[in-house]
């Protein structure tokens, strides 16, 4: 698998890594196309770590890269859009101003936190937080759209206190399905993020169940990232892909220039 398209560098609050080492492992990988898709989370509760973008520096390196790299690997402009009901009109002033590729949107705050951090689930039930955190995304999508794929949507199961020891995709199925037929009458697609193996998880997120419920119910649009922050999480266990999309049903993976899907077959 050549295209990893969830990429972080610098620009983003949460890296350190200088957008010029992620190419260049990239490219040492292998990869035909990586498309950075740096945070933005407006409102993010956290005052230590404001996920602001300065989306113009972002652009500029951005550009370098393309032209130094330009023979060696296709370089491609995205964003990784932190979801909250309110900000969907914030959003979409600011899609209108750049020129992206790709737009992944995410759920990462909850209830004014982000489960993150271990306080989330601090006297709560875990149960009850997985629930709180699925019905978030069902409240992003019914306001806003404007995303090409929704990301890792069960980044929860990562940071629980017992990850996925007791989770399972039929223990949410309702709130699911009704996020997913949400996604699904959208147009929007899914993303197969492989962090959930670094997390010490034994599938990605999501889990394979959700991407082949998705696929029952019409989904076609599926990308893949890593959500490397650093240049060896670049690609993680990409391996492991092929197979699990072909075992959830789909032929085609996807990749996304100028906000246009491409399919592209397994």
């Amino acid at each position: 698998m050549k295209t990893d398209f969830h990429i972080h560098s610098s620009f983003s609050s949460d890296s350190k890594s200088p957008m010029s080492d992620m190419v260049a492992h990239g490219v040492m990988l292998g990869l035909e196309t990586i498309c950075f898709t740096e945070h933005l989370d407006y409102n993010f509760p956290d005052g230590n770590l404001a996920f602001d973008l300065d989306i113009g520096a972002y652009y500029r390196e951005y550009r370098r890269l393309c032209e130094q790299y330009h023979n060696q690997i296709e370089i491609l402009f995205g964003i990784e859009l932190g979801l909250q009901p309110h900000l969907g009109q914030r959003y979409a002033d600011l899609l209108a101003s750049w020129p992206f590729d790709f737009v992944i949107g995410s759920s990462h705050v909850v209830d004014g936190m982000d489960p993150y951090y271990p306080s989330f689930f601090e006297g709560r039930d875990e149960s009850a937080c997985y629930q709180k955190y699925f019905e978030s995304i069902v409240e992003n999508v019914k306001v806003y759209s404007g995303m090409d794929v929704y990301g890792h949507i069960d980044y929860i199961v990562r940071y629980g206190p017992n990850k996925d020891k007791h989770y399972s995709y039929s223990k949410y199925k309702e709130v699911l399905d009704e996020a997913l037929r949400l996604i699904v009458a959208k147009g929007i697609g899914l993303e197969l993020n492989t962090s959930g193996y670094k997390y010490g998880l034994e599938y990605p997120n999501p889990h394979p169940d959700i991407l082949r419920r998705y696929r029952e119910l019409g989904g076609e649009i599926i990308t893949l990232g890593s959500d490397g922050h650093r240049p060896e999480h670049i690609a993680y266990d990409f391996y492991k892909v092929k197979n699990i999309l072909k075992d959830c049903g789909f032929r085609y993976y996807t990749v996304f220039r100028q906000r246009k899907p491409e399919f592209v077959k397994i």
